[in-house]
Formats: structure tokens, C-alpha cells, sequence
């Protein structure tokens, strides 16, 4: 174990180094520091040029441009203009279905990786790798701005992130050449802008969260400078790109027009239209916003009112105020034991819901004297000065001083416990097999930074035995790591659906010296954009791998469907695909991977429908 206090690198901090906090939000982020005296939280820019819109454009020759650049591309290249990108982290493709409509830019479906792709020109960007492009332009504004090397960093998220979106908001700060100290939770951060943790007095604070597109709610227990979570309840699919697009239907209904008759870049244009609304009328409650919008021969009449406004997105604001409810629930609390609520995110500027909140909370102090878009970010640098150990008034827990995960297909280290975990902590994610009748599973216990497991350390492993035989992809077999205290990992893994379970204890420090501990971090640090490169050529591989093995069962098992045409044309796309696999490179596999994803994707919804057929017939349905 370490204390976070202790410089990971040197082993200690003899002088005050700058250590940033960052604010990597759905529509905007923003980076800012500590000054040293006196000792206040500042953000990184000057005047209006603080905020770095959250948007990536990719040009010609597929450099990528962020901030306001970017955004004002939106309207012109769509499909090659990324946006939200914070929505798509840790998200699979079924986790969007029906979300994608006012994206302008194309959404891979992947069968086998639990994040989507983007497609740009022929390229291929995970969210994870899109991030880190905005992280590092912030990174790089703020190394401008301070005339100092920038390369230690506390990044926020939401309160309601899984571990997933976590770990892939802590890959892409890696890949941005960050070496992320922690990750915390916004609402803790908003209230360290705040100031809370100075007081003696104990409170209960209510953190309101309303992005532009992430939501979350957070009771907070603030004992003697020591936050603790309560009970917290979001959605990270929710925001004020919501009401934009509340905004964009009511202007379609009232002018007669349907979507699909407008193209890409009229629905971006129309989509930026009506967030200039909202934030007009928003701050001008008192004046409608109406203006002409012409399309070649459509014109739209954009009229639209506070009313309006409060009327289209009452279910918007409704699902938040649920989300309020139940989190007092959970903290088995009443609005009047509420002592603060903190407003945080641009989209909190709506009059409406500070209305209702007030209403809801009529007797609680409703604090938005620090602007929303800027409060977290200013207490991440609050989080990054205690880190980078500025501090010395604040109580630090201790932390694993390196990452914890297993072996997975092609040599890749998963990560579940990542470095600088508070602890203790338990960590749980499920896996499967990847080829039928699989009984026993090896799990290879690893520890350090690098992304391939051969450059990191082995802990021990054990073997899951008698597995029930069953269709690859079909077992769930779940992973637990606990690691307490003394930095004991016990490691359990359980099939789900027969009970098989076994349960080993390692000691992930043991035999590691300091130097040793330093080796590795530098390690990981130096070598990681070239891990990550590595990462993502054997994921591609191993996606490859996976469908052809998929697809050639499927000729197998189904083949007297499919017309002879059609068989020549799923062996060939797969010997294509199994050529490539031989070049390494990602994008031409990847393209493979989507040409034979796209060709076979009829035959199975066309033996889906034979199997449904025969069912209703009384016959038993085939195994697919």
C-alpha cells in the first residue's frame, strides 16, 4: 500500500508541483489549478476562453481539431464532427438503440467489445480513444497557459458511472499522456469548490447535476473534512441535449416538417438552433426567441416562449426530480434534513428547475454562487492540490499503488481494481467463453500498468473447473476482486447459471520494493501510447478471430438456408478477413470485420424468423 500523499514516481513531493484538475464534460470541459498564494482554485484560460467545447473534427487528412473549431463544423461535416462523446464511454451498442437520431457522424455495431466505434473516413475511433484526443488538447492548453510541464491530473465524472465508464475515462486520460491520480466524483468535487470541506459543523448536502448530457443526484455526508456518497440516482443518457432536441421536434411538429426529410447537416443546424434557444430564453425568461431557419426551399419558423419551453421538457425535469426522490429514499432521509443543495451544470440555468427545486426543498438554502459550468472543474484542482500533497489539513486514505486485473484473449491485462483505488474495495465483472463446449477457464491474476500481460507482473493463478459444457458465449462467469486493508486480494470466480465457484487469496504487494513499484509506473507512463496501440490491434484481432469463428459455425449449423451465391460470399468475405489478420493493421481489419458483420447480418435475422415460425407452429425452436 501507499499513501496518495507520497509522489508515485519519487516517493515523495519536496516542492509544489502542479497537478490539474479536469472536467471532461459531455458538452464542454474544462482544466484548472491550484495557485499557491493564496491558495485558491483557478481556472486555466482567460475571459471566455476557459471552456473547450467538447468536440472533435477530423480534417481532410484525418487530423483531429478540438474546442470551438470543432463545433463550428458541426453543420457542415456531421459525419465527420464528433460530438457527446462522454455518452458513448462504457456504452455498447444496444445500450444507444434509438438514441442516435441527431448524430450526424456513424456508430459501428460491435458484437464483441462492450464499447461502440465511430467510423470517420475509413477510421476507426473507440470513445475511449476519442477522449483522450480531448484530453489532450486540455492538457496541452494548460502546459501553455502555465508554462510548465502538465502530466499529472484528477479527472471528474459522474456520481451514477459504472466501473466501466470509469475505467475507460481513466484509459483515456492515459492515452492522453496523463497519469491520472484519481478519479472523483463530480458532485464531491462541486463541493470541494465550495469550499465544505473547511467547515467543522456536519452537513448533509443534496449535489444537483444537470449536464449537458449526464444527470445525476448525490447526498453527501460531510463529517470533519470526510465526504461520504450516500445514495445517489441518474441517468448518464440524460441532459439539456435533451431539451435541445424537445426543442427541435416542437419546431417540426408546429412547421409540418418530419426529420427524415431533413439531411445531416440540416439536423446539426437545426439541433445548434435550438440550443441557442434555450440558453437565450433561459436567460431572458421575459423575451420569446423567434426566428427565420431556411433549408433551400423549407423554411421553419422557430417561434418559441418560456411556456413553451417549461411545457416541452416537463418530462425532462420530471425524471430528474424522480431521481431526487429516490435518492432520499435510499439515504432514508426528508427534504428538511437536507442542510445545502449545489447546483452544478450548465444546464441548471433554467429557471425551472431551480423553481421546482424550491418547491421541493422550501426551507434548504439552494447555493449557485459559483458558475455551474465552472464548479467542478475548480474543485477537481482543490482534489489535484491535496494529491500532489499541498495540503497537509486533509486526511488521506490509502490507495493500491498499482493495478489489479487478469489475462484476457491475446495476451491483454483487464483491469479491475485500477491504481490508486481507495481501499479496501471489491470489484466484480462478468466474462464468458469463446468457443463451445468450454468446461474449465484458467483466470491469471497480474499487476501493474502495462496493457499487454507479459509486461506486467504475474500475482498466481487458478483454473475454473467443470464448467457445465455450453454454446461459446453462453456462460457467465463472474470475477470478484476484494482487496482489504493490508492489501490481501482475494479473488472468487462463480458460473452464474451452474453455482461452480472457487475462491484463491494473493498478496499482490509481496517481494515489490519501492524502486520496483517506481520502475513499473514509469514504465506504464513511457510506454503508453504504445500499449495502447498494441491494445487496440489485438482487440481488433480478437474481434476478428471471434466473428469468423461465429460466422463459420453459422455456415455449419444453417448453411441449407442460405442460397449458394450466398455461402460463396460469407467463405469469401471470411478468407478475406483471415488474410488481413496477417498485416496488423487495425482499420483493414476492422473494415473486414464490418464488411462480413454487414453481409451475414440478413441470414441471421432471416433463420431468427424460421426459428420464431417454427415455434409458433409448436415445434421447438433450434439452437442458434
Amino acid at each position: 500500500m501507499a499513501k496518495i500523499s507520497i509522489n508515485i514516481a519519487s516517493g515523495s513531493i519536496e516542492k509544489r508541483n502542479v497537478v490539474v484538475g479536469i472536467d471532461l464534460g459531455t458538452t464542454n470541459s474544462l482544466v484548472a489549478y491550484n495557485e499557491s498564494n493564496p491558495s485558491k482554485p483557478v481556472l486555466v484560460g482567460e475571459n471566455n476562453n476557459c471552456i473547450v467545447p467538447s468536440v472533435v473534427y477530423f480534417d481532410e487528412n484525418n487530423l483531429p481539431i478540438v474546442g470551438s473549431q470543432a463545433k463550428n463544423q458541426i453543420a457542415q461535416h456531421p459525419e465527420r464532427t464528433i460530438f457527446s462523446v462522454k455518452r458513448l464511454l462504457g456504452k455498447n451498442f444496444g445500450d444507444l438503440s434509438g438514441k442516435t437520431d441527431y448524430l450526424g457522424y456513424k456508430i459501428i455495431h460491435d458484437d464483441q467489445e462492450n464499447m461502440v466505434k465511430v467510423n470517420v473516413g475509413g477510421h476507426y475511433y473507440n470513445p475511449i480513444q476519442l477522449s483522450s484526443i480531448i484530453l489532450k488538447e486540455l492538457k496541452e492548453k494548460a502546459e501553455s497557459f502555465l508554462n510548465a510541464t502538465v502530466d499529472k491530473a484528477v479527472i471528474t465524472v459522474p456520481a451514477y458511472f459504472n466501473d466501466s465508464q470509469r475505467q475507460a475515462t481513466k484509459d483515456a486520460g492515459k492515452l492522453a499522456g496523463l497519469d491520472v491520480l484519481r478519479i472523483v466524483n463530480e458532485p464531491t468535487a462541486a463541493s470541494l469548490a465550495y469550499g465544505m470541506n473547511l467547515t467543522d459543523a456536519d452537513k448533509t448536502i443534496l449535489v444537483y447535476d444537470f449536464g449537458g448530457g449526464t444527470f445525476d443526484v448525490s447526498i453527501l455526508k460531510l463529517e470533519q473534512g470526510v465526504f461520504e456518497v450516500i445514495a445517489t440516482h441518474g441517468d448518464t443518457y440524460l441532459g439539456g441535449d435533451d431539451i435541445d432536441k424537445q426543442i427541435v421536434q416542437h419546431w417540426l411538429l408546429q412547421n409540418g416538417i418530419d426529420l427524415e426529410i431533413l439531411n445531416k447537416n440540416q439536423i446539426q443546424e437545426l439541433r445548434l438552433f435550438a440550443e441557442n434557444a434555450k440558453i437565450e430564453i433561459s436567460n431572458n425568461p421575459h423575451i420569446p426567441f423567434e426566428k427565420s431557419l431556411k433549408f433551400g426551399n423549407i423554411e421553419l419558423n422557430t417561434y418559441i416562449d418560456y411556456i413553451i419551453l417549461i411545457e416541452i421538457s416537463a418530462e425532462i425535469i420530471a425524471k430528474t426530480m424522480h431521481s431526487v426522490d429516490l435518492s432520499l429514499r435510499d439515504a432514508k432521509l426528508q427534504p428538511s434534513q437536507i442542510d445545502e443543495i449545489v447546483l452544478v451544470g450548465g444546464s441548471t440555468r433554467f429557471p425551472e428547475i431551480y423553481n421546482q427545486l424550491s418547491s421541493k426543498f422550501p426551507k434548504v438554502h439552494i447555493n449557485n454562487q459559483i458558475n455551474p459550468d465552472e464548479v467542478v472543474a475548480l474543485g477537481a484542482a482543490v482534489e489535484a492540490d491535496i494529491l500532489a500533497g499541498n495540503r497537509k489539513d486533509i486526511l488521506l486514505l490509502d490507495v493500491t499503488p498499482l493495478s489489479l486485473g487478469i489475462e484476457t484473449a491475446g495476451e491483454l491485462m483487464d483491469v479491475l481494481i485500477p491504481r490508486n483505488s481507495k481501499i479496501p474495495t471489491r470489484v466484480g465483472r462478468e466474462y464468458t467463453t469463446s468457443v463451445d463446449g468450454q468446461i474449465n477457464m484458467k483466470i491469471a491474476v497480474f499487476q501493474g500498468e502495462r496493457e499487454m500481460v507479459t509486461q506486467n507482473r504475474k500475482l498466481g493463478e487458478f483454473i475454473l473447473k467443470n464448467i457445465p459444457a455450453m454454446p461459446a458465449g453462453f456462460p457467465k462467469i463472474e470475477i470478484q476482486f476484494a482487496l482489504n486493508s493490508d492489501g490481501v486480494l482475494k479473488v472468487a470466480a462463480k458460473e452464474l447459471r451452474s453455482g461452480i465457484a472457487q475462491e484463491v487469496e494473493i498478496l499482490p504487494a509481496n517481494g515489490l520494493t519501492d524502486s520496483e513499484v517506481e520502475r513499473m509506473l514509469e514504465s506504464g507512463l513511457l510506454n503508453a501510447q504504445q500499449d495502447i496501440n498494441l491494445r487496440l490491434e489485438q482487440e481488433a484481432v480478437n474481434e476478428a478471430n471471434q466473428l469468423i469463428y461465429t460466422a463459420e459455425r453459422f455456415l455449419s449449423k444453417h448453411g441449407n438456408l442460405l442460397s449458394e451465391n450466398e455461402i460463396f460470399g460469407t467463405k469469401q468475405r471470411i478468407d478475406a478477413l483471415k488474410g488481413l489478420l496477417t498485416t496488423n493493421n487495425r482499420n483493414e481489419i476492422l473494415s473486414g470485420v464490418e464488411a462480413l458483420n454487414d453481409y451475414t447480418r440478413p441470414f441471421a435475422e432471416r433463420v431468427m424468423d424460421v426459428a420464431v415460425s417454427a415455434a409458433l407452429k409448436g415445434n421447438k425452436i433450434q439452437e442458434l
